[in-house]
């Protein structure tokens, strides 16, 4: 199939699921997608299993192999992703949480890291450079799902920004320490780095780069924006930016997640309040509000069918039962030991820590990652067990952290 039919067909399912998820699931839109999507994909397997001269399967199969979802996600939709995603967030209310955001999306994927890792290699027996490879692919919140249910969730604003913040940083963060331990544990590849001699290097010229990149080329659009007044030519260099900005980064080899966040922030705050007419402001809003619409969508939809590219059997899908376990505890305490550090500088109400903890959904984000590994002997293991907490969190998390919100969201609004 060619892009443009693949780029079709996915738009085309995406709306027949959303439209059945509309009448009749009545689940938040890109959460009930991802479930109309893997109850359809089941049916097709069962139906498969009972009559198996038709060998659909095999069929659906070499479509969804043939999307590349990790390309798919990691080189095309992820820059505008966290760019629609980042400019909603404004610097003044991330300023007043940046210290925990700061330590969330840096000790926090540290300790959750290790600790998963760790626990991976105890349980399962896998070597413990890998098991952290897994660890870092499966410790970062995935701001795309977790924005989608901020939406519904309907937060106080400090906790919003919180766990927003968080999940647009740690997004990038956990991307360039999954590269750094990719390229320790897999010095032969050709695209991770090069071992411990090169993992500094490669961390700062990814994390830094891309915040510098993101900042530059945010602030020269900006400046462009400030001199014209076009709605249409200025969503036009918005969509540039997203797009141009994070393949540079790429080809520099930098963070192109980072890069997209920062430059997302710069327009979204600076950009809107100084370079832009109201009705600017307005067209620029809508348009990046239903490209995440759109693009959550799909990517939710490849969730939901990239099951037929999952190798199921006893022992992966204990491992991922498990391996939910796991990242429970180690989201708590990614979250817990951040609060702690900064208790006596400032006060937190009672519910921060268990709402941070059930809301750090993982996404596909994190499928992408895995399938972006190496082939090697514990590649289908990682790859079912990471599947096997995606879905866990998009479905069971995403549909329960908004009634655990207002259940414990009653404390005043501290900082």
């Amino acid at each position: 199939m060619t892009i443009l039919q693949i780029a079709s067909l996915l738009i085309v399912l995406a709306g027949a699921f959303g439209t059945v998820n509309y009448l009749f699931f009545k689940l938040p839109s890109s959460i009930g997608i991802l479930v109309v999507a893997l109850l359809a994909s089941v049916a097709v397997m069962a139906m498969d299993w009972f009559l198996p001269a038709l060998g659909m399967e095999a069929q659906i199969s070499a479509v969804v192999k043939e999307i590349e979802f990790s390309d798919a996600l990691l080189e095309g939709m992820l820059g505008l992703l966290l760019f629609a995603g980042a400019l909603h967030v404004k610097l003044g209310d991330l300023r007043e949480q940046a210290w925990v955001v700061l330590l969330m999306a840096t000790l926090g994927v540290a300790i959750s890291t290790v600790f998963v890792g760790i626990g991976f290699h105890f349980i399962l027996g896998v070597p413990i450079l890998i098991a952290l490879v897994f660890g870092s692919l499966i410790s970062p919140t995935d701001p795309v799902a977790v924005l989608g249910v901020l939406r519904e969730a309907n937060l106080r604003k400090s906790l919003e920004t919180k766990i927003a913040g968080e999940s647009l940083f740690n997004d990038g963060v956990g991307y360039v320490v999954f590269l750094v331990l990719v390229g320790i544990a897999f010095p032969s590849g050709d695209h991770h780095g090069s071992g411990l001699a090169g993992a500094a290097t490669l961390f700062f010229q990814e994390a830094v780069g891309g915040a510098v990149l993101g900042a530059i080329l945010g602030y020269l659009v900006f400046q462009i924006m400030k001199r014209i007044d076009d709605y249409a030519l200025e969503v036009l260099l918005s969509l540039g930016l997203a797009f141009g900005g994070y393949q540079l980064a790429v080809y520099l080899h930098m963070s192109g997640p980072i890069m997209a966040v920062v430059a997302g922030l710069f327009i979204g705050d600076v950009g809107m309040k100084y370079g832009m007419t109201e009705e600017t402001r307005h067209y620029l809003d809508k348009f990046w509000e239903l490209i995440d619409e759109i693009l959550n969508a799909i990517l939710f939809l490849l969730i939901g069918i990239e099951v037929f590219a999952i190798a199921f059997d006893a022992n992966a899908v204990l491992a991922g039962l498990l391996s939910i376990v796991l990242a429970l505890i180690a989201r708590f305490a990614a979250v817990a030991v951040p609060i702690f550090l900064l208790k006596p500088f400032r006060s937190f109400p009672s519910d921060v820590i268990p709402i941070m903890t059930w809301g750090g959904i993982k996404g596909g984000i994190s499928v992408a990652l895995a399938l972006s590994l190496p082939d090697n002997e514990w590649k289908p293991l990682i790859l079912t067990a990471t599947y096997v907490v995606v879905l866990f969190s998009i479905i069971i998390q995403g549909l329960t952290i908004a009634p655990l919100a207002r259940k414990l969201g009653r404390e005043p609004d501290l900082l």
